[in-house]
């Protein structure tokens, strides 16, 4: 279990935005894909999944910055920055979420 309690990742897209998964974030997730946090899997997303997630993900960023982000402009967003380094921070971002120090807490976390 990690230690640090701020749950906020930074990545440099259009511009240095926070990438957070908290309960907002995750329950429009599920509300957007059908899909339960159980089933969550991070052995492989689909380009639409990693979309869905990300804006899911940077929803408060945008509201904080008085943005109105929309889901059709996640794929020039994430073009911004390398597909690795997107991966990274969105795995960096839900192992904060879940207080997981690796991938596979995550799934430990979720399903408690």
């Amino acid at each position: 279990m990690s230690a640090n309690k701020n749950d906020v990742v930074i990545i440099e897209l259009d511009r240095v935005r926070e990438l957070r998964f908290g309960h907002k974030a995750l329950k429009t997730y599920q509300a957007l894909t059908g899909n339960e946090l159980e089933n969550l899997s991070l052995d492989g997303f689909s380009s639409e999944e990693l979309e869905q997630f990300m804006y899911c993900g940077l929803l408060s960023d945008a509201k904080k910055n008085g943005e109105i982000l929309e889901q059709d402009q996640m794929e020039d967003l994430l073009d911004m920055a390398p597909l690795y380094v997107i991966i990274e921070k969105m795995t960096e971002a839900l192992n904060k979420a879940f207080g997981a120090d690796d991938p596979n807490e995550i799934r430990t976390a979720v399903k408690k």
